[in-house]
Formats: structure tokens, sequence, C-alpha cells
């Protein structure tokens, strides 16, 4: 299949399917320009490094615990995630990631989310700050 005609919906299953597998690699080959451009509170980071950096700084707070998609939306070249980690030692209620897609690739992505000990008091905030 050309990667390039795949629809917006196929692109953001493949993404998530992928992020379900843990497969990083596969996902930056298949679904995520090289030039992407990710916003997020932490600041703006660029191209497949910048998604490492990110995935490696979440992977490091979070890493165990049950993620769950709560609400999933696709429309032309967007694509909407609400998500959350609700077990395990950090949680994450707030979860939220929008895409534009086009070519067959993610070309921008946002990223919000808010980690939270057990009894919900916040341990990192949406802009990677820990509160005292």
């Amino acid at each position: 299949m050309d990667l390039a005609a795949r629809s917006a919906r196929e692109v953001y299953e493949d993404h998530l399917r992928a992020a379900d597998e843990g497969d990083l690699e596969g996902d930056l080959a298949r679904n995520v320009a090289d030039d992407v451009v990710v916003l997020t509170g932490r600041g703006v980071f660029r191209g497949h490094e910048g998604v490492r950096e990110l995935a490696r700084q979440l992977m490091s707070e979070i890493p165990s615990g049950r993620w769950t998609y709560t609400t999933q939306l696709v429309e032309d070249r967007m694509a909407f995630l609400e998500w959350t980690v609700d077990e395990g030692p950090f949680r994450i209620r707030d979860g939220a990631d929008s895409y534009l897609i086009e070519d067959g690739r993610i070309r921008v992505q946002t990223i919000h989310y808010t980690v939270a000990d057990e009894h919900g008091r916040v341990v990192i905030a949406p802009d990677g700050s820990r509160p005292a």
C-alpha cells in the first residue's frame, strides 16, 4: 500500500496501534512526517528526534499503568484523542492530543497532560514543572 494514499483515519489508527505495541520506530517510519512539529506546554519539538524526546519524557514519568482512550474523533485531515492512565504509581486524567494528517503522515501534533499521584496531587504540570 502507498503510505501517502492513506486516509487520516488509517494513519491515526495505525499510530494508536503502534503506540499500544510500544513500536515507536515503526510509528515514526510509517506515520510521522520527518519534519513533524509537536506543540506542548513544554515547548515546541521538531522532527523524529523531538518525538523520541517527548516519548522518553512520558515513559520516564509514567513507566507503567493502564492507558485508556476515552474520546477518538477523526474528521477530514484532523484527529483528536482524549486519554487517561488510571493505574500505577502515577496517573493522567486529562491527556489530550490533536493531529493534522496530510499525505499519509502526521504533520502537526499537540499534546497536553498532567501527571498526578494516586491521591490526585499534581507531581508534573503540563509545562513539565514539578510543583513543590
